[in-house]
């Protein structure tokens, strides 16, 4: 039995990629730093232990091997222990592949937005339906309670993420999954603190393409220019999926609802599947399309397949309920793009198109806290009614490169969206209970614990004394 310790491994793809380990049979045990739910809560339930902060101490001669994050690098005490004791290391992808994928077939599923719930649903459609996948994603699924599963099927699916593999591996981590099918939904500039621009994560995803054997199945977004240009020199068979017109696999007759969206299932024009699911806007039906697609690659019927789709539950922290108090309904929602924004406020508009909605969101991200992204952002939040900015994450940034939370502010506010920046967590939860009415919904955007401003806002509008107000 090994003994694998993780530095850094409070990350949802460490701390996932740890208790896989352990449930194979390895000693695990790691460190982080900021450690907070809810994946710190996933590794006391696994009874994995993590240590609060990085020492070299934690080192330990009965470490068999080290798996470095690609969040700690060069100077982390630990990092350094490791390079002065010559213990084995590796980064995740790499043990990912080597552990798992070997002898299974691949399903990554990369592109800069929905990968999770893709992969997600994906997993789901496979196990309902008969299958034993196996399957790595960097959320918690609902169904499964997990953010992974060991199956005994032949079918691994694992989130193709983009971002680099460590430290001494700057390459992206999805480089690594040995694709048979590769899911690229949809491609937009992201992570500019990895990327210089939009053509090096081009180049990056056009990589992956390049891996795909000659049976394997490329699956692309038709409804992004991104996506849908790596037809161009693919090396394996290729499908399309999309609303537009020029998808092989295609949605018609899409209708919102408060409980979600249904639509039709189309298949080079010809009726494949009437779905239901509880997952809100267009991105999503693209989601599910995509999801549909390498399902039906992987031999289900179409009517297993739709049942399915209607018993999927989502993915915690994608525009996930967190409670109603008084009529305000609270969302927390990991959109940390522009178009992740615009997106999840799209969907909620189209399912609520009466009620008001409210959008808090932490710059928190790289993408989110840099100026770059500044215009995108103040274009995104047009489906709102109230938008509260928060401070940003990275105060380290330069002046030059951070986003102004002013600025954005102001921008939205020319769109005709009423906005503000609140800077402290206790004042925007203030500012939400003095003014939100009865039926309005609050989705809290960022990529991390923004505070715990869901649960502050929860408690604060049950113990507010008159309540929300009502809509007159």
């Amino acid at each position: 039995m090994k003994t694998v310790y993780f530095i850094g491994i409070c990350g949802t793809a460490m701390a996932t990629l740890a208790a896989m380990l352990k449930e194979c049979g390895f000693t695990v045990r790691g460190s982080d730093r900021q450690i907070y739910p809810p994946m710190s809560d996933f590794l006391v339930d696994r009874e994995i232990h993590c240590q609060d902060g990085f020492d070299e101490r934690h080192i330990t001669e009965d470490i068999d091997l080290v798996v470095i994050g690609n969040a700690v690098s060069r100077g982390n005490p630990e990092v350094e222990a490791v390079l002065e004791k010559k213990i084995r290391y590796c980064s995740l992808p790499e043990m990912v592949r080597e552990t798992f994928l070997w002898n299974r077939r691949s399903i990554v599923v990369a592109g800069t937005h929905g990968k999770t719930t893709t992969a997600a649903l994906l997993g789901w459609l496979l196990k309902d339906g008969g299958r034993d996948p196996s399957f790595l994603i960097g959320g918690l699924s609902a169904n499964f309670g997990s953010s992974y599963r060991l199956g005994r099927g032949r079918e691994f699916v694992v989130e193709g993420d983009e971002y680099d593999s460590a430290f001494f591996d700057k390459t992206a981590k999805f480089l690594k999954y040995l694709p048979d099918v590769a899911v690229v939904g949809n491609l937009e500039f992201d992570h500019a603190d990895i990327y210089s621009d939009f053509e090096a994560i081009r180049s990056a995803v056009q990589r992956l393409v390049t891996l795909l054997p000659r049976r394997g199945l490329l699956v692309l977004g038709a409804d992004s220019p991104g996506a849908s240009e790596m037809i161009t020199n693919a090396p394996c068979r290729v499908t399309t999926f999309g609303i537009s017109e020029s998808a092989q696999w295609s949605a018609t007759a899409v209708e919102s609802t408060a409980d979600g969206t249904s639509f039709t299932v189309e298949r080079e024009g010809v009726p494949f599947a009437s779905v239901n699911t509880k997952l809100m806007g267009e991105f999503n039906v693209r989601n599910v399309l995509a999801a549909i697609t390498v399902a039906s690659e992987v031999g289900l019927d179409p009517e297993v397949i739709g049942a399915s789709v209607a018993r999927f539950e989502g993915v915690r922290r994608r525009l996930e309920v967190r409670g109603q108090v008084k009529g305000v309904t609270v969302y927390d929602d990991f959109a940390h793009h522009p178009t992740a924004v615009r997106e999840t406020l799209a969907g909620v508009r189209a399912s609520n198109p009466t009620r008001r909605i409210w959008a808090l969101f932490e710059p928190r991200s790289a993408t989110a806290c840099r100026r770059v992204f500044q215009q995108p952002f103040g274009l995104a939040f047009g489906d709102a009614d109230e938008v509260i900015i928060g401070k940003v994450y990275r105060s380290s940034l330069p002046d030059e490169e951070r986003l102004s939370e002013t600025d954005l502010a102001a921008e939205i506010c020319a769109t005709g969206v009423r906005a503000r920046h609140v800077a402290e967590v206790g004042e925007i939860v203030a500012t939400v209970v003095d003014e939100a009415r009865e039926g309005d919904l609050v989705v809290a955007m960022s990529n991390g614990a923004f505070g715990g401003i869901h649960d502050r806002l929860l408690e604060a509008l049950a113990g507010s004394g008159s309540g929300p107000q009502r809509t007159v």
